[in-house]
């Protein structure tokens, strides 16, 4: 099958499909098919905010004593001490990488609902079938 009959069968069984159409263009949203539950998201970001408070305060709470550890070994002439210098450098990192992200997830679906009911009522608002009728009577 080429492109083009793929891409017609596809426009066609998109045209057959009732529930591509628009959110709201048949009795203000009754007939949509994507909803956003704000409890569910909720729930994931504030797991998210709970991971990030335990692991930030876990994370780091030994970093005052591997530091005075990596330079009584050094002090000692033991190459140990550079190595648990690099596992503390490598551990820190990844930790802060960890919390960075649990933040932006948190962050994120805090306002994905409040975006998503937003972005509702402007598509409803600007692809109403009244607004789209005014230009065509």
């Amino acid at each position: 099958m080429s492109f083009d009959e793929e891409w017609a069968s596809a426009r066609s069984a998109a045209a057959d499909n009732a529930r591509m159409r628009l959110a709201g263009a048949a009795g203000g949203g009754a007939g949509a098919d994507y909803k956003v539950t704000s409890p569910d998201l909720k729930a994931v970001g504030n797991d998210a905010q709970s991971l990030f408070h335990q692991f930030e305060s876990d994370a780091f709470h030994a970093g005052a004593n591997t530091g005075t550890a990596a330079d009584t070994l050094s002090a000692d002439g033991f190459a140990t001490g550079s190595a648990l210098w690099t596992a503390w450098d490598t551990w820190r990192t990844q930790a802060e990488t960890l919390l960075s992200a649990c933040a932006h997830i948190h962050n994120h679906l805090e306002d994905t609902v409040v975006s998503h009911k937003n972005h509702e009522e402007t598509l409803i608002s600007n692809f109403s079938i009244a607004e789209i009728d005014k230009h065509f009577t």
